[in-house]
Order: structure tokens, then sequence, then C-alpha cells
């Protein structure tokens, strides 16, 4: 039998090279973590490293290594989960959202649900749509907020808001200059940085053009630092440009129509349904496009 133990100790392993230092920084005796290795391997049948000397992964040990990653994170998330609610007896509430809804009416969706609810523990995370979609599904969120409309199991859906695509830039770059709608030509031109929402863009004078970006940018943080420094651009939802007003601009570019969905996804188990479906009616009534 696997035990959560043996993939941590196998996972530190791995990650350190040696048992010297994987020992120090689970705070065990080396005997102790060779001992728990053999007892995977045994377990296995195969061997997850190539040396004695712990320094190489086997295919098999690579592939081992991927899943414990995964299940590590989920299981140190649930035990955080677990601890979280004992701690919350008045309620806990876990929201997930990308990052531009997080800058836009989330803090004050946050404030007005603290000041009706002072003993109220709330936890917001910053992820990616796939992320909230995955910590909805472990159960390791009770709302989440997306890009997109999808479809769950065990999860409400409904629309808070759309708005349009269209080129970001920093203020002082010639495309925010210029008296005429750029096109997407000129977009492309101009340093164009992709990034993960130009997939929910349909139209086919932009399909064409993504191959072109030799630059993609998954993080939005980052994304906006870079386009900050007025040497590159991308295509955003007007929505991101709120974030940052003074340092960006957003213009539409011509013949672009299409709009980004963001919905709010509901778990239908949350330990604390009617905390999740107050903060769900603040979040439909928030200001979400100014």
């Amino acid at each position: 039998m696997i035990k959560i133990e043996m993939l941590r100790c196998f996972s530190t392993v791995a990650q350190t090279g040696n048992l010297a230092d994987a020992a120090m920084r689970m705070g065990r005796t080396q005997s102790a973590l060779s001992m728990t290795l053999k007892q995977l391997e045994e377990h296995l049948g195969q061997r997850l490293f190539e040396n004695e000397r712990k320094n190489r992964l086997t295919p098999l040990g690579q592939e081992v290594f991927r899943f414990a990653q995964q299940q590590l994170r989920q299981f140190d998330d649930t035990i955080q989960a677990i601890e979280a609610a004992a701690r919350a007896p008045q309620g806990l509430l876990r929201v997930a959202s990308i990052p531009s809804a997080s800058g836009l009416a989330l803090p004050g969706a946050i404030e007005t649900m603290m000041q009706r609810h002072p003993a109220l523990e709330l936890e917001l995370r910053d992820m990616d749509t796939g992320r909230v979609v995955d910590a909805l599904l472990q159960g390791q969120a009770d709302l989440g907020i997306v890009s997109g409309q999808p479809v769950l199991n065990g999860v409400e859906s409904e629309t808070l808001f759309e708005d349009a695509f269209g080129l970001l830039c920093a203020t002082g770059h010639p495309l925010a200059q210029q008296a005429q709608l750029p096109d997407v030509d000129a977009v492309f031109a101009s340093g164009f940085i992709r990034n993960s929402l130009c997939a929910l863009i349909e139209a086919p004078e932009i399909r064409a053009a993504l191959p072109r970006a030799r630059i993609t940018v998954h993080n939005t943080h980052s994304l906006l630092a870079m386009v900050r420094t007025g040497k590159w651009v991308t295509i955003l939802p007007r929505s991101v440009a709120q974030v940052q007003p003074k340092e960006l601009v957003f213009r539409p570019i011509a013949g672009l129509e299409e709009q980004r969905s963001v919905s709010m996804l509901i778990h239908t188990r949350a330990q604390f349904p009617q905390l999740v479906a107050e903060f769900a009616d603040i979040l439909r009534h928030s200001p979400w496009t100014g």
C-alpha cells in the first residue's frame, strides 16, 4: 500500500537529488528515508532512481514524481482547508478567481461580505480558469470566477458580465496615439505577446496571426508588466485595462467584434451554502464593467 508519506519522501529526494539534503529538509535520518524508498520500489516492482546516489530518475520515477506532486498538493490543500474550517466556526468562504476579476469588483464584494459577517474567514486565490475549475472539482473552492462558460458536474454556472476583446498597450505606445483604430496586422507587427485568453477568440484573422507570436505569457501580472514597458502589446478584454487605467490603454481592433464571457461557478455542496449564496448575490449586483 502506498502511503502519502512515501510519496512525500520520494518527491523530496527527487527534488534535492540526494538523501542527505532530503533528510535535513524532512527532519528524518538518511536510513529512514532509504528504507521508505526501498518499500515504495518494492511495492511498485521497479526502481525509481537510476543509481544509489538518487540524483537521476528512471522513466517510471519521472512519471511517479509527476503524479506524486499532484497528489501532495491536493493532500496539503485539503488539510489546510480542514484546519481552516476548524478555526472558523462562524463560516469559511473559499473563492478562486482569474486575476483580471480580482482587480475589478471582487475587492468591494469581499469588503461587503466581511462587514456583514465580522467573524467570517475568507480565502481568495488568484489562478487561471483551468486551475479554478480544478479547485472546484477537487472541493478546494466554494465559488469560482472564470473566463468562458464551462459546464461542470456538481457546479452551477451563470454569466456575470461580457466585455470586448481589443488591443492593450502602454499609454505612450504609438498604437495608443494614432487616430484610426489599429487593424490586426498593425497589432501583430508591434511586438505582440500571446496569452491564454487568445484561445477564446474565434475570429479567423486572429487565429491565422497567432502563430506569428514569438512570446507567450500565461501569468497576467507578468503580461501587464511587459506591456507597461511600451515595447510589447497584447489582446485582452476591455475590463483588464481597468486594473491599471493610468498606465494601460484599451483600444478596439478594426474588424474584431468578439467578447469574453466571465462566469461565476458555485459548488453545489459547499460546507457553508448560505454564505456562498449570499456572496454570489453580492457578486451579481457588483459593478463589474465600471
